[in-house]
């Protein structure tokens, strides 16, 4: 089988009212693309990397009523799970999907990325396009274009990311749920493709935190 697209029934899956109903749409509709997206993926990224990399696909196993806003694949170098590591995901809510290069609160060294980060702005802003969005927590929609956040602001997003503990830091595309290249799955696996090689330098520059 081929990856053929995101369509609407993958957007109107979130506004399915509660969380068992909810849940098989997910099963049903995204996980089977998911793993498509996933396999082949992680196979680029292993390359890139120079590393074995992992297809982990969100379950939402802790969730008891509230059904998930979004659901994602996550692609990271740990075949047990990959919330502790820098990770690649994609995903979507019901208004647009996400790739990103995501460094969640629950990342070790968390503190030594932020760091090497904000001693390597320039590399930072050379690496990630000007088109490319900033998001400080993976559970809301909201996120900023680098090219509308000042160097300040950049700098802020990562000192807030190095000092608090709940915060996160993730890099990446958002593609709205309305764009054509999204029900071209050729054309989406391309882009995907395209963004996790653009990003890799900086996976590859927080491994330095994690073996340092």
């Amino acid at each position: 089988m081929t990856f053929n697209g995101f369509h609407a029934a993958d957007f109107e899956t979130f506004h399915i009212e509660g969380l068992d109903a909810r849940m098989e749409a997910i099963r049903d509709r995204i996980q089977p693309k998911f793993r498509l997206i996933g396999e082949q993926l992680s196979g680029e990224a292993a390359l890139l990397a120079g590393q074995e990399m992992f297809l982990h696909i969100a379950k939402h196993a802790r969730r008891t009523v509230n059904p998930p806003k979004d659901t994602w694949l996550a692609i990271g170098p740990n075949k047990r799970g990959y919330k502790a590591l820098p990770h690649f995901q994609v995903g979507l809510f019901d208004d647009h999907v996400f790739i990103w290069l995501a460094f969640i609160y629950e990342a070790t060294n968390k503190q030594q990325i932020a760091s090497l980060f904000l001693k390597d702005m320039e590399q930072i802003q050379q690496i990630v396009p000007q088109d490319y969005v900033v998001s400080q927590d993976h559970m809301q929609k909201e996120a900023t274009f680098l090219k509308d956040m000042s160097e300040q602001e950049l700098e802020q997003s990562l000192i807030r990311f190095r000092d608090i503990k709940s915060a996160e830091w993730l890099v990446g595309r958002h593609i709205d749920a309305s764009n054509p290249i999204l029900q071209n799955g050729d054309a989406f696996m391309k882009l995907a493709s395209e963004t996790i090689e653009r990003l890799m330098p900086l996976y590859k520059l927080a491994g330095q935190a994690l073996h340092s």
